[in-house]
């Protein structure tokens, strides 16, 4: 699953306890000038926009809570703030300053059963048992992407993207991701960074046993005749992937009614210690 993160430098995260619609800012019950900037945003700061609500049965209250999330590398931060009509989210979206810095990591499982009824039969328990353990610090989350590995997990601020977790891994991976540590299996990558890189990442990960959440930075990639050369440093590494297509014979999703394809990163070489190109 490694390099299926989807591509994501910033969240804009808006409190909504539901129902949500199959691509929620299509759906009418959203204020349509706060959709419009949602979209606008979006596109304009390579951002996703999901609804979240806390597990279990959601609370309509009249104060719901946003979050803008940074998961650039080096960047990585979270404000927040309070707002009562959706069509306030406008201003906020144009005021980066908008809001409070907010500590502490945040946890998004995807629970969108209308857009993939498996996002919903897996991701509840996991929620379920994050928020056993981090109450304050879990959410249900709408359409995170690659529903086919469910349930997925959302690590932020680093867009961190998990996939296939179990309920009862979901606790440990929050208590690492604390402490600034990724687990060894179960990463598809981290949103800020191409696919290619996301994959490179994890090969290099099992290679040096650089688990660090800051560990392994990008300083160089190439795309040689359809082979992918990464470079990292903290530590040294360069690994090279082979990027390719691959068609199944079969749905890969819940919601899924046709076949689908796949893209697939196979390992060449890793070569540790490899100086940084000049």
């Amino acid at each position: 699953m490694e390099g299926t993160a989807p591509p994501a430098q910033h969240w804009f995260l808006i409190e909504h306890p539901g129902p949500w619609a199959h691509y929620v800012l299509a759906d009418r019950r959203l204020d349509r000038a706060a959709a419009v900037a949602l979209e606008r945003w979006s596109r304009t700061q390579t951002g996703r926009v999901l609804l979240v609500r806390r597990p279990g049965r959601p609370v309509r209250a009249t104060d719901r809570r946003w979050f803008r999330v940074d998961s650039r590398p080096g960047h990585e931060g979270v404000r927040t703030g309070l707002f009562t009509h959706e069509r306030e989210l406008v201003e906020v979206l144009a005021d980066p300053a908008a809001g409070a810095p907010s500590d502490g990591p945040l946890y998004l499982v995807c629970t969108h059963g209308r857009h993939d009824t498996c996002c919903a039969v897996r991701g509840r328990p996991l929620a379920a048992a994050l928020a056993a353990e981090q109450p304050d610090r879990t959410w249900e989350a709408s359409h995170v992407g690659a529903c086919r590995f469910a349930a997925a997990m959302v690590l932020l601020p680093h867009g961190v993207v998990m996939g296939a977790v179990p309920p009862a891994g979901g606790p440990g991976i929050a208590a690492g991701y604390a402490a600034g540590l990724l687990p060894a299996q179960g990463v598809r990558g981290r949103t800020a960074l191409p696919p290619a890189v996301q994959a490179a990442q994890h090969h290099a990960r099992i290679a040096t046993s650089a688990y660090g959440i800051d560990a392994l930075v990008p300083v160089d990639v190439r795309d040689v005749d359809g082979f992918w050369h990464v470079t990292f440093v903290e530590p040294e590494v360069t690994v090279v992937l082979r990027e390719r297509r691959v068609d199944t014979d079969r749905p890969l999703t819940c919601a899924a009614t046709r076949p689908g394809w796949l893209r697939v990163f196979d390992l060449i070489d890793v070569a540790l210690g490899t100086p940084v190109p000049s």
